[in-house]
């Protein structure tokens, strides 16, 4: 939930931002504006809460506290990348493809109840994945919309 408001948060305030300093409505540069910010704040949370992040992947899979530092720098690098006209597409594409990547991750923490936040805690339920399922397909969208159709 925490994304989803930054972003909306983020989109209004940079297409405010932009409005004022241009002149002109740039829709398109809002939108990628506000992905790289939520991004930011992701991918930062990566580090800030590892164990927890750690705990959102199965016991299977190896490697598991560096694939989500790993996941942690693409967010932030996909960020800068959105931003970069010359690097923006391929960017959007890597992104609709991670997102689609950790959809099994955020299921199986949901699944858990793993609280990224604090893992000696209980997290969400599985009902969160109502939310988190369609807010996964909305991240793609928004992705495709401001990043591929309107680059």
């Amino acid at each position: 939930m925490k994304p989803l408001i930054l972003l909306l948060i983020c989109f209004l305030l940079t297409g405010l931002g932009i409005r004022i300093y241009e002149g002109a409505w740039n829709v398109p540069l809002a939108g990628k504006a506000a992905m790289a910010i939520m991004l930011l704040f992701t991918g930062a949370a990566h580090f800030r809460f590892n164990a927890g992040m750690t705990a959102m992947l199965p016991a299977f899979i190896p490697f598991r506290k560096a694939i989500v530092y790993a996941t942690g720098i693409f967010e932030i690098v996909a960020a800068a990348g959105l931003l970069c006209n010359s690097v923006s597409v391929p960017v959007a594409w890597s992104l609709i493809l991670f997102f689609v990547l950790v959809l099994p991750a955020n299921i199986y923490a949901a699944l858990q109840k793993v609280n990224y936040e604090n893992p000696n805690e209980r997290g969400p339920s599985a009902r969160y994945l109502w939310f988190r399922v369609p807010l996964q397909l909305f991240f793609i969208a928004w992705v495709y919309f401001f990043s591929i159709i309107n680059q």
